[in-house]
């Protein structure tokens, strides 16, 4: 909960240097507007992606807890004794067909979610370990001679076992087939460059679906045709910078032959401020990038010229980590949130809260919520830094600024999934740093929109708080929320988290 907005929005104040992320791409072609004869055609770019992350989680967490409570009841039905009295002998081939199963289903691939994949195919092999599974508990309770009344129990804890995971297989891997069929497991890309190379792309990602490719742009604007393979020619490099469905697009790639290595260049210069991940389509006899990370998409060699591949495993674990966190805290602040309400209502008129535009993870903009300091009406008139003493600050707002509980409602933002609890600041829509766009001071400013802006951040317990009055400022800013997506653990988040607090008391300094 570190800096402040401090220009006026919706009766509170938004920094015009210290509280927002800018569209850079939109802001880069000011000195070279798109090209005035392309056509920008409407296409098709698919809704968010699924998690398969998270879904394989929560699909095997199901399964344990069945093949556990499989296990615990037949243990107790077959043994006489309490259970912690249990002989070895009986309890060895529950535990056996437990843990073999979920190993099983592990093993035959039953939580990999990949769209290229059959669903009945992937049903059967999971039938085929978890039949393994049972053949292995069989052999246990025969080696350690289990006795005739417990084995007859454990054939019927498997067989309720193998009917239950075989049932919950089965649907698993129907919903995995909807997705695939909607394109909810392919990332989105562009290809830029109408060549050779994209027609083979399109091609083979139409046959693996685990790219869904929506346009290709070409500044060749003479030669380029209106589609590649039925996927549409947008436009230039340029176009492609202010395009409206960028925000929605995970990587770009560059197709161009890598041999033709200025072009390549030059594109990779244009492209690299950008906040999606930028991949070359190589040629492996040609150009080659430095500090490139090789990768297989579409099973076409590629690799990462800015960003890199984004990790699945730890963006869900950081959701279920701002989800159980930002859950207890809600539950722990819940009262002072309506006593701060009922401050706010009695000091000054106009409503407890107030939305305000910001960007957020691939410049999408998003809407962060915020306790309303300011006076109704102060967003009219030209925007205004805030001043210390400012008159148009309530006497309950310069309370919650000075101690940064009007970003208490955030927490709903990352509840809803569009902020996280630790991450770079969302910096306001249109910031500046004097007179200057804020993102022109930073060759890589763009790329801290490539995790989900925070509550707080590592920047805000290093000092960088506030609002950003010098192009220093700016810089530092960016180069601590590069240095936080750089080092990303769960530990740094937590660590980063304890640290708030006493940062945000102990700063006397910045203007809230």
């Amino acid at each position: 909960m570190a800096q402040k907005h401090t220009t006026a929005q919706t009766g509170n104040a938004t920094p015009a240097a210290g509280g927002g992320a800018v569209h850079a791409p939109r802001a880069r072609i000011a000195a070279a507007p798109p090209d005035p004869g392309a056509i920008l055609p409407k296409t098709s770019v698919q809704g968010r992606r699924i998690n398969t992350v998270l879904a394989a989680r929560l699909f095997q967490s199901l399964d344990v807890l069945i093949a556990a409570g499989a296990a615990v009841g037949g243990c107790m039905r077959a043994s006489p004794v309490p259970l912690p009295q249990t002989a070895f002998g009986i309890v060895a081939p529950f535990l056996t067909l437990c843990f073999s199963m979920i190993w099983a289903l592990a093993a035959a691939g039953a939580y990999r979610f990949e769209p290229g994949l059959r669903p009945l195919r992937r049903w059967l092999a999971s039938l085929a370990g978890l039949a393994a599974a049972c053949v292995l508990t069989l052999l246990v309770a025969r080696l350690l001679a289990m006795p005739a009344p417990a084995f007859h129990a454990l054939v019927e804890t498997m067989a309720a076992a193998l009917v239950f995971l075989a049932v919950l297989q089965g649907l698993y891997n129907a919903l995995a087939g909807v997705w695939a069929r909607s394109g909810a497991l392919a990332s989105t890309a562009v290809l830029v460059g109408a060549t050779g190379n994209a027609r083979r792309l399109i091609r083979q990602s139409a046959q693996n679906r685990d790219i869904n490719i929506v346009a290709v742009f070409d500044d060749r604007a003479s030669r380029r045709p209106g589609q590649v393979d039925h996927v549409p020619v947008a436009g230039g490099v340029r176009d492609l910078l202010v395009w409206p469905e960028l925000d929605s697009i995970d990587t770009i790639i560059i197709t161009v032959t890598s041999t033709a290595s200025r072009r390549v260049n030059e594109l990779i210069d244009q492209l690299r401020a950008l906040p999606q991940s930028v991949v070359l389509f190589m040629d492996l006899d040609g150009f080659h990038p430095e500090q490139v990370q090789l990768a297989e998409i579409a099973r076409a060699p590629m690799a990462y010229v800015s960003g890199g591949p984004r990790s699945e495993a730890r963006a869900a674990a950081k959701r279920v980590q701002d989800l159980v966190f930002a859950s207890a805290m809600l539950v722990a602040f819940a009262p002072l949130m309506a006593l701060i309400a009922l401050l706010i209502r009695l000091d000054s008129k106009g409503p407890v809260l107030f939305r305000q535009k910001r960007h957020g993870f691939n410049n999408r903009i998003i809407e962060v919520f915020k306790f309303r300091t300011m006076r109704a009406g102060s967003e009219q008139g030209p925007l205004q830094q805030v001043r210390e003493n400012d008159d148009r600050v309530t006497r309950v707002g310069r309370f919650l600024r000075r101690t940064s509980l009007d970003e208490l409602p955030q927490l709903f933002n990352v509840l809803g999934g569009s902020m996280s609890l630790v991450g770079p600041r969302p910096h306001a829509v249109g910031m500046r740093t004097g007179n200057t766009e804020s993102w022109k001071l930073v060759a890589h400013y763009a790329h801290r929109h490539r995790v989900k802006p925070g509550i707080t951040g590592w920047a805000q317990i290093n000092g960088s708080r506030g609002p950003l009055n010098t192009p220093e400022q700016v810089r530092e800013r960016v180069r601590l929320d590069l240095e936080y997506i750089r080092r990303a653990s769960f530990w740094l988040d937590l660590w980063i988290m304890l640290k708030t607090v006493p940062c945000l008391l102990g700063d006397k300094e910045a203007v809230r």
